[in-house]
């Protein structure tokens, strides 16, 4: 386990959700699971939000068990919510196998969600069972360490507890093993949930979804004079637009980016059947079911930007479309915006701003194409401007002669002198979880999250843009 730092949070709960619990979703019963073994203790996260000081019996019953928190939520609450699944509008959505636990407050005053995935059957869960399989926890696990290394705004894996059931699967080997897995996030309530509203035309619950939103996810105040449901929009299209830019500058495919797995407050979730890139190639896909490429790596912003558009659509239950139409188009600037800034941070150079971080983000890519180099490495190999070893490529010249005109941030972490990058690649998924498979092993686990870790340490905190947050 990893220790809890020194300025630990103390546990503020604040249930908040509690104002909208009549429409928004359902009280439900967490599954009754043979067993309970607990395989990941997220102290560092659980510290932020003042729990880290559960003993291990504390934490199964709480996140294997799920008892309620003191002073929170009585009962899970399974939310409701419609969406677009690769573009098709579904009404017959909702946390299937997931409900929302608690709510807290953090360090920094900002409200917390513990959501959970593979807790049990809900009244959404269609003709799923509500469970979730080992592998799947393991895997979404590794996803959210690496993307919080590489500075993505992600929930992240607070828990996984290994449930003694045997699960069949058509995607893998079967019968497999079984988890539930709990989620810290900023916030639960997802695009479709506005859908939903605007499908019932329930305005009345929409203002108050809308007022509930820039209260507990505050953001930039937007034009003089705009609407409230205005300015959420224009707050969520500034994270999304971040969102996007933080994906591909991390070479990350979520794979499934539908409506109902968008979140307002701007942060990455629900993984299944991501990727990252093993080399660079715009039409890369994650999921062996988008045939057409839908959510291919290059067409992220794409996927992204029209999924702020339907959010648009249903906040015109509210507002005209001119103002809404307003923040949309913001997207296109703002994405490139993040794209140079985030490009340069990962980099390791400081940025010079318009054209020139344009440029510097084309010639890297170019270098990647030419030179047929991964992401993680091109990153790592030019990073604070040295140029890397054996890239003799009229891309690698043209990229170091850019790099001369960035100063260097600073690189004195011992990691930037490891031999190789960390990375995330399938195959080192798959070797990660064949022992735990095995052996019951999960010392390749632990380890990997240690050094990834460790990377994120090296890189430091991702930049914003500026504004609140």
């Amino acid at each position: 386990m990893i220790p809890p730092p020194q300025d630990a949070a103390a546990y503020r709960p604040s249930p908040r959700i509690r104002a909208l619990a009549e429409w928004l979703g359902d009280p439900v019963m967490p599954a009754d699971f043979p067993e309970t073994v607990l395989r990941l203790r997220n102290d560092r996260a659980a510290a932020q939000v003042g729990l880290a000081g559960l003993s291990d019996a504390e934490w199964l019953e709480h996140f294997g068990r799920f008892a309620p928190l003191a002073d929170n939520l009585p009962q899970p609450l399974a939310l409701r919510y419609h969406g677009h699944q690769f573009r098709v509008y579904n009404p017959e959505l909702g946390d299937g196998r997931g409900f929302l636990f608690a709510q807290m407050l953090d360090g920094a005053g900002r409200l917390m969600d513990l959501g959970t995935k593979g807790s049990g059957q809900t009244p959404w869960s269609r003709r799923g069972d509500g469970r979730l399989t080992l592998k799947g926890a393991v895997r979404e696990a590794l996803a959210t360490e690496m993307l919080e290394a590489l500075g993505v705004d992600t929930s992240r894996t607070f828990s996984i507890v290994e449930t003694g059931e045997a699960l069949w699967r058509g995607d893998e080997p079967s019968p497999t093993r079984s988890a539930v897995l709990v989620r810290l996030s900023h916030g639960h309530i997802r695009f479709g949930t506005f859908q939903r509203l605007a499908a019932l035309e329930a305005a009345e619950e929409m203002a108050q979804l809308v007022q509930y939103c820039l209260a507990n996810f505050p953001g930039a105040p937007g034009p003089e004079g705009a609407s409230p449901a205005a300015r959420l929009l224009h707050q969520v299209v500034e994270r999304m637009a971040d969102l996007a830019a933080s994906y591909m500058v991390a070479g990350f495919v979520h794979g499934v980016l539908n409506t109902d797995n968008m979140n307002v407050s701007g942060e990455s979730f629900d993984y299944g059947p991501w990727r990252f890139l093993p080399r660079w190639d715009a039409g890369f896909t994650a999921a062996y079911f988008d045939e057409g490429g839908l959510y291919a790596f290059g067409r992220q912003p794409e996927a992204i930007h029209w999924n702020c558009g339907q959010l648009a659509v249903a906040l015109r239950l509210l507002e005209d479309s001119p103002p809404l139409i307003e923040a949309l188009q913001r997207f296109p600037d703002l994405y490139r915006e993040s794209m140079a800034r985030r490009w340069c941070w990962r980099l390791g150079v400081a940025p010079q701003g318009g054209d020139a971080d344009n440029a510097l983000v084309a010639a890297c890519e170019q270098v990647m194409v030419a030179d047929k180099v991964a992401p993680d490495a091109l990153f790592f190999g030019w990073r604070g401007g040295r140029r890397a070893a054996g890239m003799k490529s009229e891309a690698a010249d043209a990229l170091a002669a850019l790099l001369e005109r960035h100063a260097p941030l600073p690189s004195d972490h011992p990691y930037w002198s490891d031999p190789a990058p960390q990375s995330m690649l399938i195959d080192e998924v798959e070797a990660i979880w064949a022992p735990i498979a095995e052996h019951d092993d999960w010392t390749a686990f632990a380890a990997k999250i240690a050094a990834v870790r460790r990377m994120g340490e090296a890189h430091g905190l991702a930049p914003k843009a500026a504004g609140p947050h």
